[in-house]
């Protein structure tokens, strides 16, 4: 699903006036009708319903959506703000309309003084004051009002975004002048700033209602973010041929694990193995050998010259894939090591946790990645790399700028993992839970990646399918077991149902 910008989505509406056709007051109409709909299901006719309604288009679909609810036999109390005298022409007509019908409780329209009414705890509160439009924090009257509506008891449903809410960037707003919705009800398609973790406390409950914008329009309409889709992965899936056999399968190396951290290198090879690899090496201190050797019998284990952490370059020449980082730890002889086996690497690599921390302490050592690179940081792991994020907009869009400059593919993990690559593009993934927010989440998704690698995906493809693997088997996982007791291991365990879900 591709996420367009509020400039765009405007574009997308103007063309589908006018190749529907269909006339701009029909088409806020179909929306209203989707989102009267929607509360209906929701609420009963005997809920107390308090429009707020704005002075652009966002406004006059409130202003719309209050006359069919009073229709539909609620008792509404609408409010239109017309502060400057100027209305939208959309918004103009749709308050003449409400204006010409019997059955609205009451109808305020508000130029200079409000006397808001009381919210109660029974009552819905329908935001329409600002949509995706909004470009500038909201101040003076209209930040009072939100934080009168965020301060009551009140059920709130925002119309399209939460008001104060921008669709994008939004690392300059001012948090307490977003009104705080229970149930968003968007137009068409997710907005980006919805896929933040920060945005979720505005954004609650989230339906996305069809209106029918034009899907010719939507389909050559290039998008720079899109959503994951589960029919964009079936396709990128490798068969197996009949006559495979483990040296076909490729190979992967894993360069995991320190003192008290042996379990990082388990976790990750026993995904790898689970991802398909047709032979697994984890290179690791002496101390883990007994612990490999129990844990992962399918894995060869190849000792470190240290007993307790990675202190030499392994050559990679007879490897397909090499995975780094899972609880590597970060002493300056293992730091060395590892900038040493980067620029010796020979095959695709992905790098994780410790060997992203090591990078982050040694920044000069970025400019000698070797290109097609994945890195899987998390937030802070990526922050100390990339320098501090006030929000998730900057985040992604450092990473974008450093994916283009190294030639790397950046996913930062997430509720929705942020896949940014050297192209400029974000695809983000919307398989996962927060039941995976568990030590060892990430050393899982090392293993699923380097094992795509070794069987050969391309470093993209890789991390499509491996991040929606990855989701997709904690999942399964929670459906079964619930978030709650959900810890990494239980993902391994799933990988095989989630490839079964893919391939049928």
């Amino acid at each position: 699903m591709k996420i367009f910008t509020s400039a765009q989505i405007h574009e997308l509406d103007k063309y589908t006036i006018e190749h529907e056709p269909i006339a701009s007051i029909d088409l806020m109409e179909r929306a209203a009708r989707a989102i009267a709909r929607a509360i209906a299901d929701e609420w009963p006719t005997a809920t107390p319903v308090v429009v707020f309604a704005g002075p652009g288009n966002n406004g006059g679909d409130a202003l719309a959506v209050a006359r069919l609810l009073a229709d539909g036999g609620y008792a509404v109390s609408a409010y239109l703000f017309n502060i400057t005298g100027h209305l939208s022409v959309d918004c103009a007509a749709n308050k003449e309309r409400l204006a010409e019908g019997k059955k609205l409780r009451q109808f305020v329209e508000v130029k200079q003084e409000f006397d808001p009414p009381q919210l109660d705890e029974g009552t819905l509160v329908v935001d329409g004051l600002f949509g995706s439009g909004l470009n500038k924090p909201l101040a003076g009257g209209f930040a009072s009002l939100v934080k009168y509506i965020n301060a009551s008891p009140a059920r709130v449903v925002s119309i399209d975004v939460p008001s104060g809410l921008m669709g994008e960037d939004n690392t300059y707003n001012v948090r307490a002048n977003i009104v705080r919705a229970d149930l968003t009800l968007t137009l068409q398609q997710p907005k980006l700033s919805f896929l933040f973790a920060e945005s979720q406390v505005f954004v609650g409950r989230l339906k996305v209602l069809d209106i029918r914008i034009s899907r010719e329009a939507i389909d050559k309409t290039d998008a720079r973010y899109h959503i994951v889709d589960e029919n964009e992965v079936r396709p990128l899936l490798r068969r197996r041929a009949a006559f495979a056999h483990k040296g076909t399968m490729g190979s992967a190396l894993l360069v995991a694990g320190s003192y008290g951290m042996g379990g990082a290198a388990v976790l990750a090879a026993r995904a790898c193995l689970r991802s398909g690899a047709g032979k697994v090496t984890v290179h690791s201190p002496k101390c883990n050998n007994m612990v490999l050797q129990v844990a992962v019998p399918e894995a060869v284990i190849q000792l470190d010259q240290e007993e307790t952490i990675f202190s030499e370059a392994v050559d990679t020449e007879d490897y397909n894939a090499l995975g780094v980082g899972p609880g590597l730890g970060v002493s300056e002889q293992t730091a060395i090591a590892l900038i040493a086996q980067l620029r010796r690497a020979q095959c695709p690599v992905v790098a994780d946790a410790d060997a992203l921390n090591i990078l982050a302490n040694h920044r000069a050592w970025m400019q000698q990645l070797p290109k097609g690179m994945i890195m899987t940081p998390h937030p802070r792991e990526f922050d100390r790399l990339a320098g501090h994020c006030a929000d998730t907009y900057e985040r992604i869009s450092k990473a974008c700028d450093m994916a283009e400059r190294l030639g790397a593919y950046i996913i930062i993990k997430g509720h929705y993992s942020a896949l940014c690559s050297p192209d400029g593009h974000v695809a983000f993934n919307p398989t996962g839970n927060a039941g995976m927010a568990t030590a060892g989440s990430g050393d899982v998704l090392t293993g699923i990646m380097t094992g795509l690698l070794a069987r050969g995906y391309k470093p993209a493809d890789a991390c499509t399918v491996g991040m929606y693997l990855h989701g997709l088997a904690g999942d399964l996982a929670a459906r079964e077991l619930g978030q709650e007791s959900l810890v990494a291991g239980d993902i391994i365990r799933y990988l095989p149902e989630a490839f079964k879900r893919l391939n049928d």
